[in-house]
């Protein structure tokens, strides 16, 4: 049975940026199990942050008696939705392929797909590769005024330099999707991030010119820092959520580093905690931030909900191992070298290595070999986590850890790695 209250939890956590009519939605969800879809186009090997908030909110609704319908673009993850500048690298077939298989993978774990509001998994290559250029002009670019479509923020800033048609028409193919899913699965709801509330706005607005039919849209909000620029692992990266590009410690990382101005507002977005405890920890993170109680639980939560409970309590002794909490000998090498490479880390083999000076250096804890003796006299200098006492010791084979590391610290927080090669 569908809660009739969804959409005051989404409207709470900040979820609903744009909407089409919300008394409307808001009464379609009173009235029974709304099946709706949100897509996920493969332009890269793996999703990231902003897609998680789209899966989790399908969860959401999911777990309030909806029917998902998660839509991986095999098609119009061959073109790409334009951008604010450039084109986009049209990739091959197989490419496109295989990300279709990997995004699959990564949403399939979030949604259940058995039960009464069982999800479905669709590709939108299943209906648009047979589809010939005059039926596609004939029953969907009949229906698409053409000072609309440049009217669009995105196509607008695009128009001096110039741009493609394929890249133009990318709001036919999505608002085609959605009337499919509406004609053949009875489909009445999108949403996506607001950046895509034109091609939301242009599915709705095409159900009704071709199907006389009446569907709902809603945009969630784009995530951005304190300062208003987007989150990335680092300037210009996303925060990947596969593993093999974003090690399970680093995304544990990313999370438990945001700012105390942003943690309320992530809690609500990427975490299933109630209000009551939300707003405990909004009240923690204000009385005594440095406690840091909202980044922990918003972390662990996230990453769990990613990864896992094994990886997420892999990553929170990795972090306490490294800075002097904990046995380094007891940590997964895996998880050892991807914190360490995420940390920096430098490669030196077993019988070129150099005294801890050089090492500090090298690694670039110290800004020269005078400095780095000074943090040694002065005590600051540890090698997996002992302090370091002599200048001139040089590492061995029996210091090395998890198989071909050495860990390297000044102070409580600067770290680096040496991976023996």
């Amino acid at each position: 049975m569908s809660s009739p209250n969804i959409l005051d939890d989404l409207e709470w956590r900040g979820l609903i940026a744009h909407s089409t009519d919300l008394d409307a939605l808001r009464q379609a969800f009173d009235e029974g199990s709304v099946r709706f879809y949100v897509g996920f186009d493969p332009t890269a090997p793996s999703l990231h942050m902003g897609n998680l908030v789209q899966i989790l909110t399908a969860k959401r609704l999911q777990e309030a008696g909806h029917t998902p319908f998660a839509l991986v673009g095999g098609a119009t993850g061959m073109i790409g939705d334009p951008r604010d500048s450039g084109e986009r690298t049209l990739n091959s077939l197989d490419t496109v392929k295989d990300w279709v298989e990997r995004v699959r993978s990564q949403i399939e774990p979030f949604l259940n797909f058995a039960g009464d509001n069982a999800a479905t998994m669709v590709n939108n290559y299943d209906w648009t590769a047979s589809l010939s250029t005059i039926d596609f002009l004939r029953d969907v670019g009949k229906h698409f005024p053409v000072n609309r479509m440049l009217a669009r923020d995105v196509v607008k800033s695009r128009l001096e330099d110039g741009i493609s048609y394929t890249e133009f028409s990318y709001v036919l193919l999505q608002s085609m999707d959605f009337l499919n899913l509406y004609r053949d699965h009875q489909v009445t709801l999108q949403f996506g991030g607001s950046d895509q509330w034109g091609n939301l706005t242009g599915g709705v607005e095409l159900i009704r010119r071709a199907a006389q039919g009446k569907a709902h849209a809603f945009a969630t909000p784009l995530i951005t820092k304190t300062d208003g620029t987007k989150y990335g692992k680092t300037e210009g990266g996303a925060l990947w959520l596969d593993p093999e590009m974003m090690s399970p410690y680093a995304f544990h990382q990313f999370w438990l580093n945001v700012e105390d101005e942003k943690v309320v507002e992530l809690l609500k977005i990427f975490t299933f905690l109630s209000r009551d405890e939300i707003e405990d920890l909004a009240a923690q993170t204000a009385d005594k931030p440095f406690l840091r109680a909202g980044q922990k639980a918003l972390a662990d939560h996230v990453t769990g909900l990613v990864h896992g409970v094994k990886e997420t309590e892999a990553a929170k002794r990795a972090a306490e191992a490294l800075f002097g909490g904990g046995e380094l000998t007891n940590l997964p090498p895996s998880t050892l070298g991807a914190a360490l490479r995420e940390a920096g880390s430098i490669k030196v083999a077993l019988d070129a290595l150099p005294s801890v000076v050089d090492l500090l250096v090298d690694a670039g804890l110290a800004k020269s070999k005078g400095d780095a003796r000074r943090t040694i006299t002065e005590g600051g200098a540890y090698l997996n986590n002992a302090r370091v006492e002599d200048p001139e010791y040089v590492p061995t084979a029996t210091d090395v850890v998890a198989g071909g590391w050495l860990v390297l610290r000044r102070g409580k927080k600067k770290l680096a790695g040496v991976e023996i090669a």
